[in-house]
């Protein structure tokens, strides 16, 4: 163990190594939880209106909440790698642009739509808020395979499929999530709805690998490595075991599922990364990472916060856990 305020060496050798573990814990968190959200807004789509108050009830109280964790990432990248930061916002600021735009329209849509008692207007709403939970992730998908692979463009065919990959996560965590979140009818749908979406994923998943291996020689021997084997291995595990509990009505082991599943994307991700953090500007975690005495001292601010935000979202969720109340009402 060195001095804190050491410039010259790190806390522990591996600390940078534990930042870029942050980084893609912060990035997991995200996709996590606010796939829930995303999934339930495409789900949404076909819902009634009283299934829409419903969903729009079981929503409410988490998804600003949710949204910390992008917070999260963004610092927690700023904080460790800033010359990553800038080279992901600079190359790729229209894309930035775009996951903002949508995301605020998703809110607009679920907040808007209570403010005028009027057909025309709840109907124009509710389309942004699913325009916005469908684009959200599909841009987010893009932004994340542009930054792992290197690509300049996120209109590359592998970003595309990536992006279309997570649409269909988000489809199964908000299926999940209706499930421990809503009853009846609505349930059994988003449950149905859930399966298939789980079918979808894996084909995507499958042309994802399958891309990656035609399109990026220098990436065949990480696709056809063990650890990515492991992946698909727990990947396939974890949605049959949805599957399984969709149809038994063991709504918490499908949002147990469902969050392997997750984890297990953002775990192929992070294996494709690293030791890179910035394969288009050829920086490794040590090329790019701060100072030991900047790391050091952000170090020890995020060993204050980053557990009061976990103890946090563990009471958030443990209070609004189970359906919504019918005095509940989002707006």
């Amino acid at each position: 163990m060195t001095d804190l305020l050491s410039d010259s060496e790190y806390i522990v050798d591996v600390l940078p190594e534990l930042w870029f573990g942050l980084v893609i814990f912060a990035l997991g968190g995200y996709l996590l939880l606010d796939g829930f959200d995303f999934g339930l807004g495409i789900l949404y789509a076909d819902a009634d209106d009283e299934e829409r108050e419903t969903m729009l009830a079981a929503f409410g109280p988490l998804w600003k909440a949710n949204e910390v964790w992008l917070v999260l990432f963004g610092t927690v990248l700023f904080a460790a790698f800033p010359r990553v930061y800038a080279n992901l916002l600079s190359r790729h600021y229209l894309l930035a642009f775009a996951i903002v735009f949508a995301l605020s329209i998703r809110g607009l849509g679920s907040k808007l739509r209570e403010e005028k008692d009027d057909e025309t207007w709840v109907r124009f709403w509710d389309a942004c808020f699913v325009a916005g939970s469908a684009f959200s992730p599909l841009l987010l998908g893009m932004f994340a395979a542009s930054w792992v692979l290197g690509e300049p463009s996120a209109l590359a065919p592998a970003p595309i499929v990536v992006g279309l990959t997570l649409v269909a996560l988000s489809v199964v965590l908000g299926a999940a999530f209706l499930g421990v979140k809503t009853e009846g009818q609505l349930r059994e749908t988003a449950a149905r709805r859930g399966r298939i979406a789980t079918g979808v994923y894996l084909a995507l998943f499958v042309l994802t690998a399958a891309a990656l291996y035609t399109l990026y020689p220098d990436l065949r021997p990480v696709v056809a490595s063990a650890p990515t084997l492991l992946v698909v291995a727990v990947t396939v595990a974890a949605a049959a075991a949805f599957v399984y509990a969709s149809l038994w009505e063991r709504y918490r082991l499908a949002v147990g599922s469902a969050g392997l599943v997750a984890a297990a994307f953002v775990a192929f991700i992070a294996y494709l990364l690293y030791p890179s953090v910035d394969p288009a500007a050829e920086l490794t975690i040590a090329d790019a990472v701060v100072s030991p005495l900047a790391l050091n001292v952000t170090s020890i601010f995020a060993a204050i916060f980053i557990p009061l935000i976990l103890g946090y979202f563990v009471t958030l969720y443990s209070v609004f856990s189970g359906p919504p109340r019918e005095s509940d009402h989002y707006g």
